[in-house]
């Protein structure tokens, strides 16, 4: 998952300085600065074939769809994160005073592994929850068949579907796009 660097509350600006010329990705949490560790071929994979279906089915559309290395800030939790994938509606929010740092996504999908899925289930969705246009969060599980898709409802509603069957057809609602499980899962093999 994310392992901690030296214990000591750095401030916003200590890390954003220290990520700038980081080779590696790092979580900020309260002050806390977190190695985030690489994925799996198989995480990576189901990352690109969401990435490749997206583009597909928002061509001119007014939106940017961003991959792992997109930082985003989260100032009601004091959380720079980033996610496996999301889509920003345009025109792209920046932090102030950053033109690296968005705040306006309305999808997030985050492949889970063994080291991260409970994080990505709890305290980071519930940090996602406080961005004003976050609409919709995937899951995707990489091990096995298995997708959760939460869909904001109404003010701290989210309504929670969960698919199975590889022949199934999930619907995104925060932009109007289909996307087969089946083709989340290319190229991945599954032990059944």
């Amino acid at each position: 998952m994310i392992q901690a660097l030296e214990q000591r509350t750095y401030t916003h600006e200590e890390y954003l300085e220290f990520e700038t010329v980081s080779e590696e990705r790092h979580e900020y949490v309260n002050g806390e600065i977190r190695l985030m560790t690489g994925g799996t071929p198989d995480h990576n994979e189901i990352a690109i074939n969401l990435a490749t279906l997206l583009k597909s089915a928002l061509r001119g559309k007014p939106y940017r769809i961003f991959g792992a290395d997109q930082r985003l800030w989260i100032p009601n939790r004091n959380l720079y994160t980033y996610p496996d994938l999301m889509v920003v509606e345009k025109p792209l929010q920046f932090q102030t005073g950053r033109t690296d740092t968005v705040t306006n996504p309305c999808f997030i999908a985050e492949v889970l592994s063994k080291s991260t899925q409970d994080y990505d289930h709890g305290e980071k969705f519930s940090a996602y929850r406080t961005v004003e246009s976050f609409r919709e969060y995937l899951l995707i599980d990489q091990y096995q068949i298995h997708v959760e898709h939460y869909v904001k409802t109404a003010a701290n509603q989210w309504l929670l579907s969960e698919y199975d069957d590889p022949n199934v057809t999930l619907s995104l609602s925060a932009f109007e796009a289909q996307i087969e499980i089946i083709a989340l899962y290319e190229n991945i093999e599954i032990d059944t």
